[in-house]
């Protein structure tokens, strides 16, 4: 299960830095695709556009949030910052909703990523510390305080 929790973690990462750099870079030439991704069609125009860059760096700080956490090997804060980074897709879902967006882009994109990222977070809370070896092989309790 730690493999797979891995691999989750690792893809949950990644897949923010792609939306961002899609809404980053994306936004400066097709807007309205990238709104229409997102599930707001055609919103935004006119200065409102620059909703663009603030989606895709937040996607990014996000994504990078996650992998330096984990890439530092800190399973335990990585699956508190994946619980509270769940709010921004359940918001995310809720903004498609108010917008009269689809409510299948509400719920198959961000409903289901907010799903997701909070069972890796979860995954990840339970996770029990691997005891750690010698050179030689013996494992080493961790001393409790």
């Amino acid at each position: 299960m730690r493999r797979f929790t891995t691999v989750l973690t690792v893809l949950l990462g990644i897949f923010p830095l792609t939306f961002g750099a899609q809404f980053l870079f994306n936004g400066l030439f097709d807007g309205h695709g990238a709104a229409a991704n997102f599930g707001i069609d055609p919103w935004p125009t006119g200065t409102a556009a620059g909703y663009f860059a603030v989606k895709g760096i937040r996607d990014i700080a996000l994504g990078l949030s996650i992998l330096a956490l984990f890439a530092l090997r800190q399973r335990r804060a990585t699956g508190v910052v994946l619980a509270i980074t769940s709010l921004v897709p359940i918001i995310d879902m809720i903004t498609v909703f108010t917008h009269d967006g689809p409510a299948a882009t509400a719920l198959g994109v961000h409903g289901l990523t907010a799903l997701v990222v909070l069972f890796d977070a979860v995954l990840l809370l339970r996770e029990r510390p691997i005891p750690a070896t010698t050179q030689a092989g013996e494992v080493v309790q961790p001393a409790h305080s």
